[in-house]
C-alpha cells in the first residue's frame, strides 16, 4: 500500500502554495512548513498531527490533519482570513499526488484564538480526508 499520508500532505501543500490569495496572506513563496526555521516570518502555516485509519473495504483510508496559522497581527483578523482562505481552497478539492487522490476532503473544525501573552493569534484546523489510490 502507498503512502497515502505522506501523498495528501504533498498534494495539500501544492494546492495551498498555487492559491494567489494564501500568497497575499502567507508571502510568495508561500510559508508552509511542519516546523518553522528560526525567525521565521509571520505569519505561516503549520503542518501538524495527523491521523490515518483504513476504512472498511474499498481501499479507503481517512485522514484527519491538523493545519494550523501562527499570526503576530494584532487581534485574530489574520489568522481568520487565513484560515477562511485554506478552508475555500480545500473544500472538496481534486488534490492529488503520488498515485494517490482525495476523494473527499475539507476543513471540518476551526479554531481561533489569541495566546495567553497576547503576542500571537492562532488559527487551529481539523482537515478531513479521504484517500484512494
Amino acid at each position: 500500500m502507498k503512502d497515502h499520508e505522506g501523498a495528501l500532505i504533498k498534494g495539500l501543500i501544492a494546492r495551498l502554495k498555487g492559491d494567489g490569495a494564501l500568497k497575499a496572506l502567507l508571502g510568495d513563496p508561500i510559508r508552509i512548513w511542519d516546523e518553522p526555521p528560526a525567525g521565521a516570518a509571520f505569519p505561516y502555516l503549520l503542518v501538524g498531527r495527523g491521523e490515518s485509519r483504513e476504512l472498511a473495504g474499498g481501499g479507503l483510508v481517512e485522514h484527519r490533519l491538523t493545519l494550523s496559522c501562527a499570526s503576530r497581527f494584532r487581534g485574530t483578523e489574520e489568522a481568520r482570513a487565513v484560515a477562511a482562505t485554506v478552508r475555500a481552497r480545500l473544500a472538496d478539492a481534486p488534490v492529488e499526488a503520488d498515485g494517490v487522490r482525495a476523494v473527499s476532503l475539507g476543513v471540518v473544525f476551526t479554531d481561533v484564538f489569541r495566546s495567553s501573552d497576547l503576542k500571537r493569534a492562532w488559527a487551529v484546523m481539523r482537515v478531513r480526508a479521504a484517500t484512494e489510490e
